[in-house]
């Protein structure tokens, strides 16, 4: 077992949790495990430039890639390529529920193929040194939640994962849209506290409608880590307590305004290599979220940073319109 703290992370996320969102996030806290994107064993392997898919600021780190695949081998030597690239542990998901997906064999689909996956798992660890993780549903369709559930991780546990994370609803993947995934079936957050309690050996880690940091420290009391999705990325500022309060040491910043701050130098070098502001800049959207001048730094950014040539002025004057003695953690 790795000595990778996995106490609280942000959750991977298509089209949100990217390089740029991620570094930002390094701004409000050291220690969250942070996961890319899901990327596709087809991007990886066939893709190109590699580094559209695999690039990374070395202030990310503790990083982890999601892996989304089914082929044993591709996904043997993506991990191989992960390891290389310098990530902290590579992950397998086998929870996103979308139609895109189901028809190539990733995501929550593959539940129903325990042995399937449980090669997968085989085949990535004998490639690799760094952890190899799973990301899974509490079951699909009608698969009964605790039976198959206890049989899909007692397969791949054999197999020698000692890591899930287990977003505690089921997918449907007949009937609901992806969207609807994520809210309509009902949290079942007892079932994987079971599942910990059954699974004392492994480590089990919990996700799924979480939005406080309270509510996180009650599910440590239950299972060994919690993940956060939406909620860390449409009001990022959450991350700001958690290196004090999960693991007791202070974050880096105690104000909105100096996270923007040090979020700024990776702006402009980021604009120089020819990135595009707003690509930046949507992922500090929520920051200023309840605060007097919020939405008015909201709206500047979203009016603004898109147009051909947008520039460090335009953060700048966004920033300037939020009253800094109105940012701080207390607030």
């Amino acid at each position: 077992m790795t000595d990778l703290d996995r106490t609280f992370s942000v959750a991977p996320m298509m089209d949100w949790t990217t390089r740029d969102y991620r570094a930002f996030a390094r701004t409000l806290t050291r220690h969250t495990l942070l996961y890319t994107e899901m990327v596709t064993t087809g991007a990886i392997l066939h893709g190109s430039p590699r580094e559209r898919f695999l690039g990374y600021d070395a202030v990310e780190h503790p990083l982890a890639l999601q892996l989304g695949g089914s082929d044993a081998g591709a996904l043997a030597e993506c991990a191989a390529i992960a390891e290389a690239w310098g990530y902290d542990e590579v992950n397998l998901n086998v929870g996103c529920p979308s139609d895109r997906v189901q028809n190539n064999l990733i995501g929550a689909c593959l539940m129903a193929y325990p042995e399937k996956v449980a090669v997968a798992v085989a085949a990535m660890r004998e490639a690799v040194s760094i952890p190899v993780t799973v990301k899974c549903r509490i079951g699909i369709d009608d698969q009964d939640a605790d039976a198959d559930l206890a049989r899909f991780i007692e397969r791949v546990a054999d197999a020698g994962c000692e890591v899930f994370t287990v977003h505690a609803r089921k997918a449907w993947l007949e009937g609901l849209s992806p969207k609807q995934n994520r809210d309509v079936p009902p949290l079942d957050y007892g079932r994987v506290h079971r599942l910990k309690q059954q699974r004392p050996e492994l480590h089990i880690g919990i996700n799924g409608g979480l939005k406080t940091l309270d509510e996180c420290q009650a599910q440590l009391e239950h299972v060994d880590s919690v993940m956060v999705g939406r909620e860390a990325y449409q009001n990022p500022w959450l991350l700001a307590d958690v290196d004090r309060r999960l693991y007791g040491e202070p974050g880096p910043t105690l104000d909105r305004h100096a996270a923007a701050e040090a979020f700024r130098p990776y702006i402009a070098r980021r604009l120089e290599e020819g990135a595009k502001l707003n690509h930046m800049t949507r992922h500090l959207l929520g920051l200023f979220q309840g605060c007097p001048g919020g939405r008015k730094f909201r709206r500047h950014l979203s009016e603004n940073a898109h147009r051909e040539g947008a520039g460090l002025s335009i953060f700048d004057d966004a920033l300037g319109l939020v009253p800094p003695q109105q940012a701080s953690l207390a607030g």
